[in-house]
């Protein structure tokens, strides 16, 4: 058995083999291109069907999670059409900053739509502030959105049929979302924090999380165990563990059931008196 500890994001227990979650990136490349026009439409095009798609996760994060928590998705629509960025990605498909002036050559979308990511996001990451830190990865996120559009990999979020404990480098807030719910026992990721719109969605969802865990590509298909409330995570865990973690899990499920049950009731004291 093998123990690892992380920061809890949300409180419970989780037990299950584990899937080690890759994103589907490609290596984006830097190609010199001739006709810029092409490839600023090319990138307008991107960048309208990633609104589209983002209002589609946000009429299915509405569903699942609520206003307050789909609002994540308005917020990657508000950037998406920032002036800034635009204009920073539209430069640099025109006059490529990344080399030097007198050697200017006009890039693809791909790169510039990449570039710029990186660069916002390292942008937000170096602020003091934890909730602008916390936008570095949302930036990240609606920027792989269009370079997945451009290139045409598009798959995101797939867990396969069987519930599992996603151990992952980081997740998107799309990626949360458009997992499945029913096969989604508890996610464990190396980067992430306690701000970010990932954890407040899993916070939302019920779903176990640890961040700061040192993770493995080994790990994946072994049996392990979440525990949100230590911020514990146990990888082949023995007989005596597991099953002092499923009775934990148990009672668990039982006081949520309690909560579930009390709820809209009215609070009154055992002498009768409304609170």
């Amino acid at each position: 058995m093998e123990k690892y500890t992380g920061k809890s994001i949300f409180k419970g227990i989780a037990i299950g083999k584990i899937l080690f979650y890759q994103k589907g990136e490609q290596p984006v490349k830097r190609v010199k291109i001739e006709d810029t026009a092409e490839q600023i439409k090319r990138y307008e095009d991107a960048r309208a069907k990633a609104a589209e798609q983002l209002q589609g996760l946000y009429e299915k994060a509405l569903k699942e999670v609520g206003e307050a928590n789909a609002a994540v998705f308005e917020v990657h629509q508000m950037m998406l059409e920032d002036e800034d960025y635009q204009d920073a990605i539209r430069n640099m498909i025109r006059t490529d900053s990344v080399v030097n002036i007198i050697e200017t050559q006009q890039v693809n979308a791909e790169f510039a739509v990449a570039t710029t990511g990186d660069n916002f996001a390292k942008m937000f990451a170096e602020m003091e502030d934890d909730y602008f830190k916390a936008r570095a990865a949302d930036v990240k996120d609606i920027s792989e959105r269009m370079v997945n559009i451009l290139s045409g990999n598009e798959s995101g979020g797939a867990i396969g049929d069987e519930p599992v404990i996603v151990v992952a480098e980081d997740l998107a807030p799309s990626e949360t979302v458009q997992m499945d719910k029913e096969k989604l026992l508890a996610f464990v990721t190396r980067l992430g924090s306690a701000n970010s719109h990932t954890a407040i969605l899993a916070r939302t969802m019920n779903i176990p999380a640890l961040i700061e865990v040192d993770i493995k590509e080994e790990w994946n298909g072994k049996m392990a165990v979440v525990d949100g409330y230590t911020g514990t995570f146990y990888i082949d865990p023995d007989e005596e563990t597991l099953k002092k973690m499923q009775e934990k899990k148990e009672e668990d499920i039982k006081a949520r059931e309690l909560l579930q049950e009390l709820k809209g009731k009215e609070d009154i004291t055992v002498d009768g008196k409304h609170i």
